[in-house]
């Protein structure tokens, strides 16, 4: 009796005494309940701070089986208000398990409905929501979250911690059926919600741009269209899109291959409109001026290449503004051959070609461009004219941004601000632009682009009524990955240019991708442009359009 005694009484000591704190906790982590509160994501805004997207409380219902008496008369009761099959409903409260999701994304309004019915074992849990006011427009810029929350591409992907907030967290005390301790121990953690981010784009300009796009896809030809409006002293971006976009509310249901960025992943070989980095460099390292005269054949021969220009003619006295207005590839290779492959490949790295532009958004492109020591001859002579190099629909508006800003390239941005979710506006810091030709060449550029909008050169198209536009068109072939050449691979037919010419404010690129050369990328420029000038209360300069020789 005493050796039981002295081990009952030594258990008890153990229990109670250098155990008990270990028991203790135990019991309470049976009796303690944990919720993870979800932090509210933060907006997505455009320039005028129009929401493109942002997070709502929607309600979801659930059911726990095991709480549930009669499963067929609560589905009978649920099926009308949550527009489940009754069948379905039956199926999930028959479930072994203790959690069953019964609707998703209601309305507050009508959860409370189906709580009102208070039929035991239904619960009801706050899901937030993310919504896309605006759809597809914009889409490929702002991007999507994932079914945890949490963003999967663009915007939504670049400033996923920023947006994302810090959960919260509950603790409450339950008792032996699951059922809350009405007064028992409770301890909450608020949720932080995520910050916002304030874009460059427009959604007015990007929905009128994303429309003209579309509509040039819908021709039944057309296989892609893309296009980038920037800001021409700031790099800006105010509008970038590619033709059929998605609906982000619904991206599990896109199709893949819409849902990139291709005007920042995609390459394309711009053809002529790469002729402005040509002469630019020849202007800048004093080989020509604009009114110089070139006998211009309608073809040349360097080894076992020809290159001709796009109309057969005799040879012609073309003044250099007139190689560029008429867009003379044989012209403007005789003058790459003057300024030499080496220093035609600086220029191209100073505009851009080559490394990303450090755009906020994921999967941009660098493009593809080969030192100059690994030319081929057929390189050497075609990289001029705009074929044998790849750049993004960006970075061709960047070449332009960079003449119409006075010869200073700035690294396209499209991120204006953030805010933290305390509230504080941090501004995105522009970077340094990059001086790539003098403020004078750039203006003699600005001359020479212009006079290809004008009477005699090859985009009157794209001229608009009461302003002075310059620009320059471009035609090149797209590689045939099935015979590694040219033959059967179709064409990009491109277009960038700037307005007003003598002042500029906006910059814009268009490429249409298609199986033939017949459709120009210049009207699209001319009905996106016309739309922006009035929209952003731009007036034309009324200076008087100058006078251009293009042959003597």
């Amino acid at each position: 009796m005493a050796v039981l005694t002295a081990i009952i009484l030594g258990r008890l000591v153990l229990v109670q005494g250098l155990d008990g704190t270990a028991y203790a906790a135990a019991a309470s982590a049976e009796r303690l309940r944990e919720d993870v509160l979800p932090a509210t994501r933060g907006q997505i805004l455009d320039a005028n701070g129009n929401p493109l997207a942002y997070t709502v409380s929607a309600r979801k219902i659930y059911a726990d089986p095991s709480l549930i008496s009669d499963p067929v008369g609560a589905a009978t009761t649920l099926s009308g208000l949550l527009t489940v099959p009754v069948n379905e409903l039956v199926d999930k409260m028959q479930a072994d398990n203790r959690y069953q999701v019964l609707a998703e994304r209601l309305e507050p309004s009508l959860a409370a409905q189906v709580m009102g019915l208070r039929i035991a074992g239904i619960g009801v849990e706050v899901q937030p929501l993310r919504l896309y006011p605006a759809g597809e427009i914009g889409a490929q810029v702002v991007g999507f979250t994932g079914s945890d929350g949490s963003g999967l591409a663009g915007i939504e992907q670049a400033y996923d911690d920023l947006l994302s907030g810090t959960p919260g967290t509950t603790s409450y005390e339950v008792g032996r059926n699951g059922a809350v301790i009405p007064a028992g121990e409770r301890t909450d953690q608020p949720a932080i919600p995520g910050g916002s981010v304030q874009l460059t784009i427009d959604q007015d300009v990007q929905f009128h741009l994303q429309r003209q796009l579309d509509a040039q896809c819908a021709d039944g030809s057309t296989q892609n269209a893309q296009a980038v409006i920037l800001d021409a002293p700031t790099g800006q971006v105010l509008a970038i899109a590619t033709c059929r976009s998605f609906d982000p509310n619904a991206a599990g249901e896109a199709d893949p291959d819409n849902l990139g960025n291709g005007a920042i992943s995609g390459v394309l070989e711009s053809g002529s409109v790469a002729k402005a980095i040509t002469l630019s460099a020849a202007v800048q390292e004093g080989i020509v001026t604009p009114g110089d005269v070139r006998l211009t054949p309608d073809s040349i021969t360097v080894g076992n290449t020809t290159v001709r220009d796009a109309h057969p003619h005799d040879a012609i006295n073309y003044t250099v503004t007139g190689i560029l207005a008429k867009s003379s590839n044989v012209g403007t290779i005789g003058i790459a051959r003057e300024l030499g492959n080496e220093l035609l490949e600086q220029y191209l790295r100073a505009f851009g070609v080559g490394e990303q532009t450090g755009i906020e958004l994921s999967g941009e492109s660098p493009g593809i461009l080969v030192p100059h020591e690994e030319w081929s001859i057929a390189q050497s002579i075609n990289i001029p004219i705009g074929q044998g190099f790849a750049l993004t629909t960006l970075q061709m508006a960047s070449i332009y941004q960079t003449i119409a800003n006075g010869g200073v390239r700035i690294p396209p941005r499209i991120v204006a601000s953030t805010t933290s979710p305390d509230g504080t506006v941090t501004d995105t810091v522009q970077p340094r632009g990059v001086r790539v030709i003098s403020e004078e060449t750039a203006a003699t550029m600005a001359y020479m682009l212009e006079a290809v909008v004008g009477e005699g050169g090859t985009a009157l198209n794209a001229s608009i009524g009461g302003y002075r536009v310059a620009g320059k068109t471009g035609t090149a072939q797209r590689p045939n990955p099935a015979c590694s050449c040219y033959a059967g691979g179709g064409f990009w037919t491109t277009f960038a240019g700037f307005a007003p010419a003598d002042a500029p404010e906006y910059v814009m690129s268009v490429m249409l991708q298609r199986p033939d050369s017949g459709v120009p990328a210049g009207p699209v420029f001319k009905n996106v442009m016309t739309f922006v000038l009035a929209h952003e209360a731009v007036a034309p300069t009324g200076a008087a359009r100058p006078e251009f020789i293009l042959i003597v």
